[in-house]
């Protein structure tokens, strides 16, 4: 595998590393092929473009009637504002961050969360992702907010990433942790975090008290080219990584609405059912875990 010259919009070109594994390489070419809808015209909304869920209750006073002509704007805006949600929650964990700290948003994608933490903290995040596209878009994002000079996205490998030993207040994975293994993620991020560090992830994890991965999380697997992990592999990862846990908060019931109200738009993927379906059967969770660098 090579590293590539990536024109950019601006005339310019960037360099982008070689993925280190096949497989990498096959995720960088999903996400940079990627341009669903759902995550587009959600981030239309108001520039906050996210690739993650939603939680909370759905606001049915502001979707009105399903037969108004702007349901479905609305609709749309209301998947929108629970996604929004839900960053708030990851960033609500980060604990005390200041304008001076640099944060790290692991699997940025197209830079949404990055884009809020700055806004809360005023602090510098960089965010690092397979996808020169997604990076790109990020990027260009921060331009014309005027905020480049703070948020910054780039194509790294979040296993093997360029931040300095011990130089990180705080960093997350929102729903990317699927694609590594949880050990080599733990690792990089334990290296880059100061004692006393807060590291947190959202993410969907198989239930060991199901048995095995149900077809459900198989039909998600597939469908993401990822690899869930189960709540329990991520604890213990945690742990040989010297990161202890804070807070573990299911999320399960919180993110159930987002989905039974996407499964209602013209935004439909066709993976909706897998998501609710596991959800109910308790074969897959939707967690927070929150964990302190010792």
């Amino acid at each position: 595998m090579t590293n590539t010259e990536l024109p950019t919009l601006n005339g310019t070109s960037a360099f982008v590393p070689a993925p280190s594994t096949p497989y990498q390489g096959d995720i960088a070419r999903y996400w940079n092929a990627e341009a669903r809808p759902v995550n587009l015209r959600l981030g239309d909304v108001d520039g906050l473009y996210h690739h993650h869920y939603g939680i909370g209750a759905v606001d049915h006073a502001a979707l009105g009637d399903v037969e108004d002509s702007e349901y479905e704007k609305k609709l749309i805006a209301e998947l929108h504002r629970l996604e929004s949600a839900q960053a708030e929650v990851l960033l609500d964990q980060l604990g005390p961050i200041g304008g001076e700290d640099t944060l790290v948003d692991a699997g940025c994608g197209r830079g949404g969360s990055s884009v809020m933490a700055h806004q809360r903290f005023g602090c510098k995040v960089e965010g690092v992702t397979l996808s020169s596209t997604q990076a790109e878009f990020g990027n260009r994002r921060a331009r014309e907010l005027g905020i480049d000079s703070h948020v910054r996205a780039q194509v790294c490998n979040m296993l093997d990433t360029p931040f300095e030993k011990g130089s990180i207040a705080a960093s997350w994975n929102n729903e990317s942790s699927m694609y590594v293994d949880l050990d080599d993620l733990f690792a990089e991020h334990s290296r880059f975090l100061k004692v006393g560090g807060r590291y947190v992830t959202i993410t969907g994890c198989w239930n060991p008290k199901y048995g095995q991965p149900s077809k459900w999380v198989s039909q998600i697997n597939a469908h993401f080219e990822c690899n869930i992990h189960s709540r329990r592999e991520y604890l213990r990862a945690m742990a040989d990584n010297r990161l202890v846990p804070q807070a573990v908060i299911d999320l399960t019931p919180d993110t159930l609405p987002y989905w039974e109200l996407r499964a209602t738009s013209s935004l439909v993927t066709g993976i909706e059912e897998a998501f609710i379906e596991s959800y109910k059967d308790g074969s897959f969770q939707y967690v927070l875990i929150a964990a302190d660098r010792v």
